[in-house]
């Protein structure tokens, strides 16, 4: 007797400050509240999430904020982490407390921490969704993101482009697998969050060293064959690597992500609990949004 699987519902995990920078940088920056604050990245995150609410109709769905740049346990590894950023204006600060606030009002389960970065809280939750078997979207621009994919169910989803990758996806687009995104990373470096890798290699050397050898450790274990594996400019790639070992390894710590974070959650605090009407009309009205806007978003539904 042949016994069908059910999929458990997909887990959608969102990160979203993402999408509040994105809203800051592209509505018009007049858009102002009733007390005549900025609140352009409010309407351009409202606008996003949303949309995905109306999209997928989730059974299960969180966001993540990052709540600062310079207190994560990565810069007690890495004292210049993310430095190369400058802070966010308080303009747009306001704009992130609102953005979370409406996050609660649409019954979406939302996180913070200012130890463990949103990237560590999506880690998280997708580690503790998938122990109960429900396949996980990372909703996100971000590659770092990528490999958290952890069976052929699981993708990464940047909504504003409308790229989906599944592991197969990830091995086309970067070359390495899901789970060496964080090595291939160590190795090239991320300009973005001010990792400097291994000076001299990019990309496409770090990806056929990770085909080769697996991971950072094998890369190293095996230097001594360097010489023999038949990657262009192998001699000087070995010195390079020697030279920059500690690095790389250091780089390795910052580009990892972290599943372990100290959430209070479960499985069930991530159901869409729906709209909360008096949240909705809360902020609706401190925000500026249109009596058009606020009786759609009442009519979103959970199925």
């Amino acid at each position: 007797m042949n016994l069908k699987v059910v999929e458990k519902d997909r887990v959608y995990l969102v990160d979203a400050s993402i999408y509040v920078f994105r809203g800051w940088f592209s509505y018009p920056a007049d858009i102002i509240d009733r007390n005549g604050y900025p609140v352009n990245a409010v309407h351009g995150y409202a606008d996003f999430l949303t949309s995905l609410l109306r999209m997928v109709k989730p059974r299960y769905i969180a966001c993540a904020f990052d709540g600062s740049l310079s207190t994560s346990f990565r810069n007690e590894i890495y004292p210049p982490y993310k430095a190369n950023r400058e802070p966010a204006p308080a303009e747009l600060k306001y704009q992130f407390k609102a953005c979370q606030r409406f996050t609660q009002a649409l019954g979406i389960a939302e996180y913070i921490s200012n130890r463990f970065e949103a990237d560590d809280i999506i880690a998280t939750l997708a580690t503790m969704m998938r122990a109960e078997g429900h396949p996980v979207t990372v909703v996100s621009s971000d590659k770092d993101l990528t490999q958290l994919l952890r069976s052929d169910q699981d993708n990464w989803w940047d909504y504003a482009r409308s790229i989906k990758l599944d592991h197969a996806g990830v091995r086309q687009r970067y070359g390495v697998k899901p789970q060496q995104i964080a090595d291939l990373l160590a190795l090239s470096g991320d300009s973005v969050d001010n990792i400097q890798g291994v000076p001299g290699i990019g990309p496409k050397t770090a990806a056929g060293l990770l085909q080769r050898y697996n991971d950072l450790d094998g890369i190293y274990a095996n230097l001594h064959l360097l010489d023999d594996c038949g990657l262009r400019g192998a001699a000087r790639i070995k010195k390079l690597l020697h030279k920059h070992e500690r690095d790389a390894r250091i780089a390795l710590q910052l580009t990892e992500v972290f599943d372990q974070a100290p959430l209070d959650s479960t499985p069930a605090s991530l159901g869409w609990q729906g709209v909360n009407q008096k949240k909705i009309e809360d902020i609706s009205e401190e925000i500026g949004f249109s009596r058009y806007h606020y009786q759609r978003w009442l009519q979103l539904r959970k199925d």
